[in-house]
């Protein structure tokens, strides 16, 4: 954890991310309202006291978006970073407090080491860089010399970060762990469940991330979901179903047509024997490889025991075949079939899915790649091979999988965290490459709910790309924070022979001690072995591209950076009748929540609260209208700034991904940074009591979708519909 710019020296070189654009200037996050929605205070905001023997002197750290071409800024390791300013008035000379010359700002971990300098400071705005910790106070004191390397003279001001607020439960003696309680067999009343002879489902305790201690909730530990448990293939033996295979690739021709076929499949996880779901009996689904521009038709089959559809995520197709029941299409019946055409109009990485009860039938298996070649053959920089990533994870016990609610979706608070991680529906991904190769990896989220912050410890990391395209710059990253539904283009170079780990690496919350733990979770292995590759692109990769085309298309659309938006959306919560120990839980969890939350590590308090009994929210503030009676009206070749905003006052706010169905559009800022470096986007992450502002370019006509993609908050009914003619 350092508090300073990263600099990306992998290759011998010292280069600064962001190459030679500018950085954006600091945004003024505590002083005066002037916007209805506006990043929160009470997370952005630190509030300096001053000492009693000091006669006048305030100050306030706004905790500012560090840059990072990401939604949230963090490190490989998963500390939050934020961009200081201390904003100080009134204070008096410091030579007025004794034999001093100058004040100096200081940060350090709650166990002061180390104290870190910041910096001479005065009366104004202070740009204090980067701070990397998660928990930290900040001191201003008054030195002797302004050149003083460590903290000697006298304490003016000093202040602790949002996130020491979460403290210890006060329960915490009656924490007992997960393996002292039996849950199994437990209906929401406590009563035990008399399973019915043969019956494929029944309710068991999830399992508790190792080494972390159950919560104890009084009154809740016997409960289960309030919902019949559901798994699929009630009455069929799992081993008369055929193994799933590894998807295959699929090359679309114009006019071309693919037979897409939805089904029961084995699958052997983790030495468990499961019933799930696969297209085309494959894991995943098969990878459809298409150029730029070209149309064909998908025959989709439903043959599971639930009514689905095809949602082609990202694509700017034609309306009725974007496969949304209710909006798009009805529902395909199982046994009947559906016939989808397809517009491939914006070369990039794309993902096909469910949309309907998505949090069973996604996480269950049913999703693949979709990979539209661009049209220019220098698009991208060299590259050896290509690779395309799905991250996922479920939820895996010692009887398999723990069932879904069959009437509502369970874990619709946090989503369903899962214990199990997959990487293209594999729990150990293992990829073979020479020494020097350069990899590049199409990485999608394909996750319930978890946001991954992906990494390749002694790789190097070129960002070239996101979910509709390519950066106006590259950029040299450590890591890679995805959200569910996103999508990222990476150049990796792997230097020298030997063993690469691909690591999910971050900071989750312990909450029965209210600390961060480092949660670092090995996905797979890239082993490079043999002699050097050839050709070796070493020197074409040292160099950042900008892509003048891109600079072009968006420059200009920097105009709308400083305009009013057009519309607003508040993200908020609505909560019913949730145990009583569930309830308390999140009161006191409610003093403080982190940007992102990036692990589940309260299984039992994620998984009771039902879809029946949470509400979650998409609000238009100038009509009050919530959900789907948000019915936008727009034009084709409108534009139009959405400013969106993550309710911090909830009692369980959460970062939500949005998707906008149909369109793309442009992240103008974060928390009322300016981007710097833009790139075309269907899927945006909002962290709690953040904003972002997007532009959205209105090009598709119809009825389309826009939502949260945490398949659970889905379910709940967070979602709205927005028209073009």
């Amino acid at each position: 954890m350092r508090i300073r710019a990263r600099v990306g020296a992998a290759l011998g070189t010292v280069l600064v991310l962001g190459g030679s654009l500018p950085p954006a200037p600091p945004a003024a996050l505590c002083g005066p309202a002037t916007e209805p929605l506006r990043p929160s205070a009470d997370l952005y905001c630190l509030d300096l006291v001053l000492r009693p023997d000091v006669p006048t002197g305030r100050g306030t750290v706004e905790l500012g978006r560090a840059r990072s071409p990401f939604d949230v800024a963090v490190t490989a390791e998963g500390n939050q970073r934020y961009d200081g300013t201390l904003v100080l008035d009134s204070l008096p000379p410091p030579e007025s407090l004794g034999a001093y010359t100058a004040y100096v700002a200081w940060v350090a971990p709650p166990n002061l080491d180390p104290m870190i300098k910041l910096g001479v400071v005065r009366n104004g705005r202070n740009p204090l860089g980067e701070i990397r910790f998660d928990k930290f106070l900040v001191f201003v004191t008054a030195e002797r010399s302004g050149a003083v390397a460590e903290r000697t003279g006298r304490l003016v001001l000093r202040g602790m970060s949002p996130s020491i607020r979460m403290q210890q439960h006060s329960m915490l003696i009656m924490t007992r762990t997960v393996d002292s309680i039996n849950h199994a067999g437990m209906d929401h009343s406590g009563h035990k469940m008399a399973a019915p002879e043969g019956a494929p489902a029944a309710w068991f305790m999830p399992p508790s991330r190792p080494g972390v201690p159950m919560m104890p909730m009084p009154g809740v530990d016997e409960l289960v979901p309030p919902v019949e448990p559901y798994l699929p293939g009630r009455g069929i033996d799992a081993r008369s179903l055929p193994e799933a295979k590894p998807r295959t690739v699929v090359r679309l021709r114009g006019g071309d047509t693919l037979d897409l076929t939805a089904s029961l499949v084995r699958r052997t996880i983790n030495g468990r024997t499961l019933v799930m779901f696969a297209y085309n009996g494959q894991y995943p689904g098969p990878l459809i490889r298409v150029d730029e521009g070209v149309t064909a038709v998908v025959r989709f089959r439903n043959a599971i025991d639930q009514p689905t559809a095809v949602h082609w995520h990202g694509i700017r197709l034609e309306n009725r075949s974007d496969g949304v029941p209710g909006v798009t299409q009805d529902p395909v019946e199982p046994g009947s079939e559906f016939l989808y055409r397809i517009h491939f109009r914006d070369a990039g990485i794309y993902w096909y899915h469910p949309h309907l009860r998505e949090d069973i039938q996604q996480d269950l298996g049913l999703y693949g790649n979709i990979l539209v070649r661009p049209k220019r053959p220098d698009a991208f920089g060299p590259a050896h091979r290509e690779e395309t990533l799905m991250l996922d994870d479920i939820v895996l016990g010692e009887p398999g999988l723990l069932p879904f609610g069959r009437e509502h979706a369970t874990h619709s608070l946090m989503g369903r965290f899962g214990n199990v991680f997959l990487i293209n529906g594999e729990p150990s991904y293992q990829l073979d490459v020479k020494p020097r190769e350069i990899v590049r990896f199409y990485v999608t989220n394909v996750s319930n709910t978890r946001t991954f912050n992906l990494t390749f410890p002694g790789a190097t990391l070129k960002l070239v790309g996101a979910d509709v395209g390519r950066y106006e710059q590259e950029e040299w990253t450590d890591n890679v924070p995805i959200a569910p539904a996103q999508r990222y283009i990476v150049d990796v170079r792997f230097p020298t022979a030997g063993k690469f780990a691909v690591m999910n690496q971050v900071q989750a919350i312990d909450h029965n001690v209210g600390n961060f733990f480092p949660e670092f979770d090995t996905l797979g292995t890239v082993t490079a072995a043999g002699p050097p590759i050839e050709p070796d692109f070493e020197t074409d990769y040292r160099r950042l591209r900008t892509n003048r085309d891109v600079v072009t298309e968006v420059a200009k659309y920097r105009a709308w950076i400083d305009r009013a938006p057009d519309k607003r959306l508040l993200l908020t919560l609505q909560l019913g009748e949730l145990p009583f120990g569930v309830m308390q839980m999140l009161r006191k969890d409610v003093m403080y929540s982190h940007p992102v939350e990036w692990s589940g590590t309260m299984p039992m308090m994620d998984w009771l609260p039902t879809a029946r009994d949470t509400r979650w929210v998409l609000r238009d503030p100038a009509t009050g209208l919530e959900n789907m009676a948000v019915k936008w009206t727009f034009k084709v070749g409108d534009l139009v700034k959405i400013r969106i905003g993550n309710d911090r006052t909830s009692l369980h706010p959460m970062s939500h991904p949005i998707h906008m169905h149909g369109q793309r559009f442009l992240v103008l800022a974060h928390n009322d940074v300016p981007s710097p470096n833009l790139v075309w986007k269907d899927t945006v992450l909002v962290p709690v009591g953040g904003t972002v502002d997007l532009l959205v370019e209105m090009t598709n006509p119809g009825k389309w979708m826009m939502h949260c993609h945490i398949a659970e908050h889905l379910e709940t009914g967070m979602m709205g519909v927005f028209e073009v003619h």
